[in-house]
């Protein structure tokens, strides 16, 4: 994985992984504060980003984080469809953190678009949007063929999150409980790529660790949570992840 810069470093298996911890939002928010030059670091990189995998035309749906606008993700979106990706939003605007009613609605709209393609789909979360993409992966097996997750947290819920506090104990418990359950009855049986900080602010980097997934591939980064949607080295695990093999 050469194309990897400095500040990007491929693990087959993070086993060197803690517990995740708490997050508190003074703490979270004094990491992410110095993340905005990532902008220009981004446009630093973009002639070398053109030598990425280009894509298939593969039907690829991007979904955006808790209380994150859906255009979050347009400059990724739009760079993705100028590699030959079949990039799109979501459709549902910011998202409000409603995740069983968003996954059901996006179950309808992946389903349509791999029939329409008349091939699987893929589908690219950031933070709450990587756990939507799952649990629409889990239950489509046949529609989507791989996921790319930044920023998600793959235990806990929200428990390992800023967004505990908006939550509460009982429901982040509840959900805990729920992703656990539904992890280990019915683990992901396609090729995941997550993608995380150790500088993330927001989600308890550890949480974001696959130790469920056969298929799963870890990234580990230099962004911040905020951040990671404008990273050049996400952009380029991404593209690499979406690229048909052989």
């Amino acid at each position: 994985m050469g194309w990897l810069s400095d500040r990007a470093q491929l693990h087959p298996s993070v086993p060197d992984a803690p517990a995740p911890q708490a997050m508190t939002r003074l703490a979270g928010m004094w990491v992410e504060a110095g993340g905005m030059l990532e902008w220009l670091r981004l446009l630093a990189r973009l002639r070398d980003l053109a030598k990425a995998p280009r894509g298939s035309g593969r039907p690829t749906v991007l979904i955006p984080g808790f209380q994150s606008p859906e255009w979050a993700l347009s400059p990724l979106s739009w760079w993705l469809r100028k590699m030959g990706h079949g990039a799109q939003g979501w459709g549902r605007g910011t998202n409000r953190g409603r995740v069983e009613e968003d996954v059901m609605a996006m179950v309808a709209v992946v389903k349509r678009l791999a029939e329409d393609a008349g091939r699987p789909v893929a589908l690219v979360g950031w933070s709450l949007g990587g756990v939507i993409s799952r649990e629409v992966a889990r239950e489509l097996p046949d529609a989507v063929d791989r996921v790319v997750t930044f920023g998600t947290p793959v235990v806990g819920g929200p428990s390992y999150t800023l967004a505990a506090g908006i939550y509460g104990p009982e429901l982040c418990a509840k959900a805990a409980q729920r992703s656990a359950l539904r992890e280990r009855e019915r683990p992901l049986d396609l090729p995941v790529t997550v993608i995380f900080t150790r500088q993330d602010g927001v989600v308890s980097w550890p949480a974001c660790i696959d130790r469920v997934t056969p298929f799963v591939r870890h990234v580990e980064v230099r962004s911040r949570h905020m951040t990671l949607g404008i990273d050049p080295d996400v952009w380029r695990v991404i593209a690499e992840a979406l690229a048909d093999k052989g």
